[in-house]
């Protein structure tokens, strides 16, 4: 019988990736005498995104650059929709995190005069392999608690104010309840929500974190929080089987995109948007084109490259994604005869890539009293990457700490009703007989999604019937989700991370139904709204209601960042699980 375990903190962090590490790291920092707590899924040591470590920093000013150019080149790159208070604000802090990460052993790549190395405008060069067991060790040597291997099933409400959160531990069994003043969300973004890449086996070898799989995103929608831009999906342009970066081989190494008769195509047929810095969607959606065309397939020619940049090459990727090396080693392929193919990913949702997550204010506060969010479950702030999700850890937690210092140590109270009822959601299937398991599930949600939502099989393409057809399947989804069974504790997390991604992939078509035109080519392509329209440079939002799960859309204006409602619209898309 699992027991109940009531923990109490001040700052309770959910997830311990780069912006949930960062937040537990500042608060310490800044309020040592308040308690902070982070509950990880997996292990601190090495979790999220940074698991496998980086090669580079991908948001940094680099000297002739400012915020203010950055903020311009993001407008660019999100194709013209950005929260501007959210990009400057974390820009302004990029260089002073990267800093501190230096200080606690990061090792950062110089040139010859001692300075960063830059790869590109907005990027650094490091040796990131143990990024994470960094952030780890410097989250306990400050004091922070954690909790690892503790799967947070649903946040804490009472009257509109967060408490906390609660779940279960995936070894020993026991409910977990988080008592806290503050809470912080930093799970990261959503993978799993389409059918991926490859299949069987293989079906993890993919760009984000497959450990990912939208919690963060999933307790916020089931609260009530408001969300921002689902439709804003992520797609990596990556080389092809190992789903390796295309971004060390274009800006670290020269090397250009080209198709099967060995033309340059971003130069030849889109240097009316900028070539090889085209927007990021453009630079997937262009490849896309050469192969629908009968140019295919597309690679990445790296035949210029000498013995030794080969081996710099490799010395890269081990950085980040060894397997590459050994596939190269295993298949005999050297890359100064043979370019690299490439191809998109299934979509992601990654807040800081695209700007997928929580509606936040300046300060990352959530709609939600007492909640604010991080990283990449934040919205409004694309291309954050790693540094950027350090930053916005540390406004979020500078924001909780002084909240804390205005309004008290106190916590909000906790209803033994919802416990009650959440600890029956958590456990129940383990003893509910059903016959359907955690797998089934998920493959059948990556084929709607696949199929009828814009994957790979459609080219990531889609139009008003087939969204309507998936918002339907997901729908009849729901109603056969009291089917579900687990027969240990690790199937029960895959369980809830289904239920999760459920939650998750209705927002997002209901986000895909409700903007009526291309703006992000290949990202968001409607076949039946081709064309972008300036009447839609506004932000997608919704808000589900917690009792019956039915969403609502709610359209806002670029410069709208308060709670008023600008012109909503109603989507009636059936009940959550």
């Amino acid at each position: 019988m699992a027991e109940t375990i009531i923990v109490e903190t001040d700052i309770a962090v959910i997830g311990g990736g780069a912006a949930g590490c960062y937040a537990a790291m500042t608060a310490r920092r800044q309020a040592p005498e308040l308690d902070v707590l982070i509950i990880e899924k997996a292990h601190v040591d090495r979790s999220g995104c940074l698991a496998g470590g980086m090669n580079a920093i991908n948001a940094y000013i680099n000297p002739g650059e400012t915020v203010d150019s950055f903020v311009e080149y993001v407008r660019f790159d999100a194709m013209g929709i950005l929260r501007e208070d959210l990009v400057r604000t974390q820009a302004a802090l990029l260089n002073e995190v990267v800093r501190d990460l230096e200080q606690l052993g990061l090792p950062v790549v110089k040139d010859a005069s001692g300075q960063y190395a830059p790869r590109g405008r907005w990027n650094i060069k490091i040796h990131g392999e143990s990024l994470k067991p960094l952030l780890a060790t410097a989250v306990r040597n400050l004091g922070a608690r954690i909790l690892n291997r503790v799967v947070v099933t649903n946040l804490l409400v009472q009257d509109g104010r967060v408490s906390g959160c609660v779940g279960f531990g995936l070894r020993d069994g026991n409910f977990y309840v988080i008592r806290a003043s503050k809470t912080i969300v930093a799970t990261g973004g959503a993978s799993g929500l389409y059918r991926p890449n490859n299949e069987g086996e293989a079906r993890h070898k993919m760009w984000y974190s497959p450990f990912n799989t939208g919690a963060g995103y999933a307790i916020g929608i089931r609260a009530g929080a408001e969300m921002t831009s689902f439709e804003h999906r992520f797609i990596a342009l990556r080389t092809k089987e190992t789903i390796a970066p295309t971004g060390t081989l274009a800006l670290g190494f020269g090397a250009p995109q080209v198709n099967a008769l060995g033309e340059e195509f971003m130069k030849k047929r889109w240097s009316h948007v900028g070539g090889e810095g085209a927007p990021t969607p453009i630079r997937l959606y262009a490849p896309l084109k050469e192969m629908a065309e009968g140019r295919g397939p597309c690679y990445m020619d790296t035949r210029h490259l000498s013995p030794d940049r080969v081996k710099a090459l490799k010395e890269a990727y081990l950085d980040m994604y060894p397997n590459t090396v050994q596939y190269w080693a295993a298949n005999d392929i050297d890359p100064s005869r043979d370019p690299i193919e490439i191809c998109g990913t299934e979509p992601y949702l990654v807040g800081g890539h695209c700007q997928a997550g929580y509606w936040i204010d300046a300060d990352r506060k959530t709609t939600l009293e007492n909640l604010f969010a991080a990283g990449d479950v934040a919205g409004g702030a694309p291309y954050k990457f790693v540094s950027g999700c350090f930053a916005e850890g540390r406004i979020a937690s500078e924001s909780a700490v002084r909240e804390i210092r205005e309004e008290g140590r106190r916590r909000p109270d906790v209803s033994p009703e919802e416990i009650d009822r959440e600890r029956k959601r958590t456990f129940s299937p383990l003893e509910s007989g059903g016959k359907l398991s955690p797998g089934a599930v998920e493959e059948r949600l990556q084929k709607i999604m696949d199929e009828y939502a814009g994957g790979i099989r459609t080219q990531y393409a889609m139009n008003e019937t087939s969204l309507q057809v998936a918002r339907k399947k997901l729908e009849e989804m729901t109603r056969d989700l009291p089917g579900l069974a687990a027969g240990d504790m690790h199937e029960l997390m895959n369980l809830h991370e289904v239920l999760d991604r459920i939650d998750v992939a209705r927002v997002l078509v209901a986000h895909l139904i409700a903007r009526k035109e291309t703006r992000w080519p290949g990202f968001q392509t409607r076949l039946d709204y081709p064309e972008t329209r300036e009447e839609w440079n506004l932000f997608v939002n919704s808000a589900s209601d917690p009792d019956t799960g039915e969403i609502r859309i709610v359209l806002r204006p670029l410069d709208s960042f308060s709670d008023s409602v600008s012109e909503p619209t109603e989507v009636a898309f059936g009940n959550s699980y």
